[in-house]
């Protein structure tokens, strides 16, 4: 069976000095998308617009440190506490996921105690475009030939030639679609329900099928670790579970009054 190759270069263009990476490209582009998403939900909310701009740094420092720190400390602590000074090399690669969500809930939690916010219902807001954003970090992550999945002979298997020459399941192309289905479902309850949905639903339901996703999908993916645990579970899928109880909790547990600013 002839399978795709995929040999895409990840340098999107380099003029001198300076080199863009197809991955920086799509996750600044993802950032402005997400802006734009919540410039027109603050719109109809009737909330200033120009808050957003402070939020944007938020939230942006958030996930980078966070992801930044959640890769050196949940898949490979034993190289960077040995080597601490790699954690700063952010340019070699090495951003996970879990660690970017912890981060963006805490500069959220900060921005929203700044700026007077329900922190509940900044949450509910956010988490939709953050599905958008965590659909186009994945096609960065398909640029640069990382989050392969297992060796597979299923028709649209991928070989990606910068890595090896096995065909694979795309798991990061099947992450960055469920990921924009769990957008346009988010997306669209909001537009059609935003008056009467509860304070918390949409963040719990953002948590529950977004990391539940990534909890099923791990398991034909090549395990990211540098150790091994005898759990049978792999790292990405035992950080996703308490976010998964977490959304369990904020649609079934958790009950406050539609609160915002």
């Amino acid at each position: 069976m002839d399978y795709l190759t995929w040999n895409i270069d990840p340098i999107l263009f380099s003029m001198g000095s300076i080199t863009i990476h197809w991955y920086g490209f799509i996750f600044a582009l993802a950032f402005i998308i997400a802006l734009k998403i919540m410039e027109n939900i603050f719109k109809k909310e009737n909330k200033n617009i120009e808050e957003l701009d402070n939020g944007l740094i938020y939230v942006m420092i958030g996930t980078v440190v966070g992801a930044r720190l959640g890769h050196t400390l949940f898949y490979d602590p034993s190289y960077y506490l040995s080597n601490p000074i790699e954690i700063l090399m952010i340019q070699k690669g090495g951003l996970a996921s879990h660690g970017g969500a912890i981060g963006v809930l805490i500069g959220l939690y900060l921005f929203a105690k700044k700026y007077s916010y329900s922190y509940v219902w900044l949450l509910d807001k956010v988490v939709i475009p953050t599905a958008l954003v965590a659909s186009f970090i994945r096609i960065g992550n398909l640029f640069n030939s990382e989050i392969l999945g297992d060796k597979s002979d299923v028709a649209w298997a991928i070989i990606f030639s910068r890595v090896d020459n096995i065909p694979r399941h795309p798991a990061q192309v099947y992450e960055s679609i469920s990921y924009f289905i769990i957008f346009i479902i988010l997306f669209s309850i909001y537009q059609k329900f935003h008056s009467k949905l509860r304070d918390g639903f949409l963040f719990g339901l953002f948590m529950i099928s977004l990391f539940g996703t990534r909890f099923m999908i791990e398991f034909i993916k090549v395990r990211q670790e540098a150790y091994v645990n005898n759990i049978g579970l792999s790292t990405g899928q035992l950080l996703s579970i308490p976010f998964i109880i977490l959304g369990l909790y904020m649609i079934f547990g958790f009950r406050t009054k539609k609160v915002s600013k």
